[in-house]
């Protein structure tokens, strides 16, 4: 017998700041607009197969808007975990793949809303101007990371280009191929972001590969 395919959905609820996490058979949600309520009945993911692609419209923790995205029908049935991510404040707001980096991801993003929402987790007051990070001790170091991997030749894309460029954002650093325009996102918010970039001595946009 063979195990039918499922995906995992996961996005925080912006009205009672729980995790939605579920898992659905993608042979159902082919079929069918699937509505994720959260439990506390104040938001919805909603997940639409079209043709080709997939559309989510996903309330976002970050921002409290509705935003909507979407990403090619491969991609959702097949990657291990795809990110989608609120504009404004550069943090994710839905995730969708395989149980175990759902589940990791929902829950760095759980620490880094905490520390977003935290009363001196930015150090400022209502009438202070946002700072232009979340962290901005990670976002150093994040970044030097990125400079140390990228000066070792160590930042590359599946179409065979070394020929990137990268874009900082409160929350994310997210690098370019500039050959194919394959994107890849780093996120620098908390404790945990950085050590996963420490831990990689390459990154590896994926784009379209090379023939």
């Amino acid at each position: 017998m063979t195990h039918e395919k499922t995906r995992f959905l996961a996005y925080i609820c912006p009205r009672c700041r729980q995790s939605v996490i579920v898992e659905k058979d993608v042979f159902a949600l082919a079929a069918a607009p699937a509505h994720i309520k959260c439990p506390c009945g104040k938001s919805e993911l909603t997940v639409e197969f079209m043709p080709q692609r997939v559309t989510l419209s996903v309330p976002c923790v970050a921002c409290g808007r509705e935003h909507l995205v979407s990403c090619p029908s491969h991609a959702f049935l097949w990657e291990k975990a795809l990110a989608f991510s609120c504009a404004a404040s550069g943090l994710d707001c839905c995730y969708v793949g395989e149980e175990g980096p759902v589940y990791a991801a929902t829950a760095r993003l759980e620490r880094a809303i905490d520390k977003l929402e935290s009363p001196d987790g930015s150090g400022q007051t209502e009438d202070e101007e946002k700072p232009p990070f979340l962290d901005p001790l990670i976002m150093e170091e994040v970044l030097s990371e990125i400079r140390d991997i990228a000066a070792r030749g160590g930042i590359s894309c599946t179409c065979g280009s070394k020929n990137w460029t990268f874009q900082v954002n409160y929350s994310s650093v997210d690098l370019q191929c500039r050959d194919c325009g394959a994107q890849m996102r780093i996120p620098a918010a908390t404790a945990d972001d950085l050590d996963d970039i420490c831990c990689k001595t390459t990154l590896l946009l994926r784009g379209k590969e090379s023939k």
